[in-house]
């Protein structure tokens, strides 16, 4: 499967390596970053070389890199190395090129356990925090004193159980059970104001702290906008598929239950609107007028609101002025950057201003697209709503809640 892991930082050095079956030169990583240098944000998941298949995963301010010999199905090594990723996040709370550094022993422990001979073997957080406990400041100088790692001698509970996620004799004094909804809208949006793609990504975050081994019923009041989901493997999917409920004994603590994408545009509802005005003269400056105001969203607040926009190669400057936030604007890369914040409906943001153009520069028909982020809270735009959640197995009453978050993804306004 796996011969050979590299973890590579954003300027193309290789900081740690891993290696299983045979020890694989790290000059095989040169495909790699030759393939980055070329198109930075569209490398291959997959570079075939001479001699191995290198798949690929780029997340946050790091690369990983994994050799194969043999052809293996690409999504499998794709999908163990996000789970990389995630476990790194899950016991360092970040997976950055300082952190891994300096927890270089943990790394290497759990790597050891994550794959065996280069198959994955406990990929699961609940395992693996029984295998290997989590560093802090009191373990690491007692393991210092004493010489001793993070590694347990004992066998998790859960490892050769039919419940492999879940390990067993879990207590809690407050059970509780909470759900998070958050939907990311991508869409583009023409000059004069009509969807041209939109679609939703989705995914259902849980926090479960249950005691014992509780057995949970989600359902939602409105299961058939999916149109492609994928679940965590405790998900009884042939109930899912006949009653079109999530039936499953949580992992305990934090995991993503489901993800799933809507891509049907009549569901998709645009939670914002941009009225735009930009024009170039001959000989004469420019003009910018933006406002921006809030669509769809049932009386909830915009929040977190930034548009950012690439000018023409012509403009010098921007002198615009803001009724709410700040902008910028870097003359070298001709990118105008508004923070606007929260929308206030009685006085919608708004910012104009002239713009400064190079001398002599044509009519130009052209204009840029805005890119825009914002954040809506207790809002799904799906109109996805959980309608309950039941216990089996266990005799207390959990406290449950679920929040419901929408934000933007790759959302594009064309001027």
């Amino acid at each position: 499967m796996i011969h050979s892991l590299f973890i590579v930082n954003n300027s193309g050095e290789v900081f740690l390596e891993k290696h299983w079956r045979s020890v694989v030169s790290r000059s095989v990583c040169e495909y790699f970053l030759d393939a980055q240098r070329a198109a930075p944000y569209d490398v291959p998941p997959v570079i075939a070389t001479p001699h191995y298949y290198l798949i690929t995963v780029q997340r946050d301010s790091v690369s990983l890199v994994a050799a194969c010999k043999q052809e293996v199905p690409p999504l499998f090594v794709i999908e163990f190395l996000h789970r990389v990723v995630d476990t790194f996040q899950d016991y360092f709370s970040d997976c950055s090129e300082s952190v891994i550094k300096d927890n270089y022993v943990v790394v290497y422990e759990l790597l050891d356990e994550m794959l065996d001979n280069g198959f994955p073997l406990a990929t699961e957080s609940n395992i693996l925090k029984e295998l290997i406990k989590p560093p802090n400041i009191l373990r690491t100088i007692a393991n210092t004193v004493t010489g001793k790692s993070n590694v347990s001698t004992i066998l998790p509970s859960g490892q050769l159980s039919a419940i492999p996620w879940r390990r067993s004799g879990v207590r809690y004094t407050n059970n509780e059970a909470y759900f998070d909804v958050i939907e990311e809208v991508d869409a583009i949006i023409d000059k004069s104001g009509s969807t041209v793609f939109s679609e939703i990504q989705g995914h259902i975050d849980c926090c479960i702290k249950l005691s014992g081994m509780p057995d949970l019923t989600l359902s939602f009041m409105n299961p058939r906008l999916f149109d492609d989901v994928s679940f965590h493997p405790c998900v009884r999917f042939k109930r899912w598929e006949a009653e079109r409920l999530l039936s499953f004994i949580p992992p305990d603590g934090n995991f993503r239950l489901m993800s799933y994408h809507i891509s049907s545009q009549s569901v998709v509802a645009i939670p914002i609107y941009i009225r735009h005005n930009f024009s170039i003269k001959t000989g004469e400056q420019g003009r910018l007028d933006l406002t921006i105001g809030p669509r769809n969203t049932l009386g909830r607040t915009v929040d977190k609101v930034k548009l950012e926009l690439t000018m023409p190669r012509c403009v010098l400057n921007c002198l615009l002025t803001p009724n709410q936030g700040k902008y910028t604007f870097d003359s070298v890369s001709k990118t105008l950057a508004w923070d606007v914040g929260r929308i206030d409906v009685s006085k919608l943001p708004n910012i104009r201003g002239s713009v400064s153009l190079t001398p002599g520069t044509p009519n130009i028909d052209a204009n840029p697209s805005i890119n825009v982020q914002f954040q809506i809270s207790q809002l799904a735009v799906s109109g996805l709503k959980v309608n309950r959640l039941d216990m089996y197995g266990e005799k207390y009453k959990p406290f449950k809640g679920v929040k419901y978050l929408t934000k933007a993804g790759k959302f594009q306004v064309r001027m």
